[in-house]
């Protein structure tokens, strides 16, 4: 791996659409980690990310592509080495999947989730890591490299860390991650600025959109069931932008006696849907199985292309049958 980044002239790191905090962190800790190294790269998403995000370094140089698709599909043509993260399925990159694929670049893939893809030539995988910015963190410590991570890059990988595990409190979560944080601190990270930052610069509308959210809770009767549902005019009646959601369906999985949550969003004619569960209960093959999705075994999404009313129906119907299984 060594050889590959000083042997490319040209690198590009792709991560996918709706890019959350460890798409963005990750991202953007391997982006900084290769300036250190006097390698430079491009980072491509295939969408707009929430604006408290936009304060990470390096930010400000992402290219977006559904704004400059052109650009992006030129940069990862000429690529010579392109970094596939925090995804493993090529399908996850919406249009820039193809050219990704056709791509002559080397291609690497970091990445968590379960079931990956055979796209990448070279594969980082650990599906019991709590996050990709862990794998960043353990590949750039694997280069011997561990002193260049600065302040910079640990805000980075820590955005990660902490939006991929709900604040260490999912499962994945392991020693080595809390070990990597302690690390983080002592190079100078400041971890109360990065929660704050990220979790703590809400605008009024967002938590009106909240509070009406939380009114809108649903519980299965007989079943270990809570859901949320939000349809386009909710949305626009709050002035949703980008992020605003982001984490309501865990206020669902808080509830006494559920394990099964659920949030179920109207966006541009598409339902996009959010799963979260304790325990054994596998939402990723739900995810899989009923509406073309995937993920964790606690935490996955999927989607459906009914009218929302419809697609609520078939999330309740889905899930009983699921669980009776």
């Amino acid at each position: 791996m060594k050889n590959l980044i000083e042997n490319s002239s040209s690198i590009v790191i792709v991560s996918h659409k709706n890019p959350d905090g460890d798409a963005i962190g990750s991202s953007l800790a391997l982006f900084n980690y290769l300036k250190k190294i006097k390698k430079q790269s491009t980072v491509i998403l295939p969408d707009s990310f929430p604006a408290y995000y936009n304060w990470l370094c390096g930010s400000d140089g992402i290219l977006i592509a559904d704004k400059q698709m052109e650009k992006s599909k030129q940069e990862i043509a000429n690529a010579e080495l392109i970094f596939c993260l925090d995804f493993n399925d090529l399908t996850r990159l919406g249009e820039l999947g193809p050219f990704v694929e056709k791509a002559k670049a080397v291609k690497v893939m970091i990445d968590h989730h379960q079931n990956p893809k055979d796209f990448a030539g070279f594969k980082l995988h650990r599906a019991n890591a709590c996050s990709t910015a862990q794998l960043i963190y353990e590949f750039i410590e694997s280069n011997g490299h561990k002193e260049l991570v600065d302040e910079f890059i640990g805000e980075c990988i820590y955005t990660g860390l902490i939006t991929d595990s709900g604040s260490f409190k999912y499962s994945s979560v392991e020693s080595k991650t809390h070990l990597i944080a302690a690390d983080l601190i002592d190079r100078g990270l400041n971890h109360t600025k990065v929660h704050e930052l990220i979790f703590d610069q809400n605008n009024l509308s967002r938590l009106h959109l909240l509070g009406y959210a939380l009114g809108k809770i649903q519980v299965l009767d007989n079943y270990p069931v809570a859901f949320m549902v939000l349809s386009s005019k909710d949305l626009k009646q709050f002035n949703f932008s980008k992020g605003d959601t982001e984490g309501l369906v865990n206020y669902c999985l808080s509830i006494k006696g559920v394990e099964v949550a659920a949030f179920l969003k109207e966006d541009a004619g598409i339902v996009k849907m959010s799963f979260r569960s304790k325990g054994i209960i596998r939402v990723n093959d739900f995810a899989s199985k009923y509406f073309s999705g995937g993920g964790h075994i606690n935490a996955a999404g999927g989607r459906s292309e009914l009218p929302i009313d419809q697609a609520v129906i078939q999330f309740t119907q889905s899930i009983k049958l699921f669980l009776n299984d």
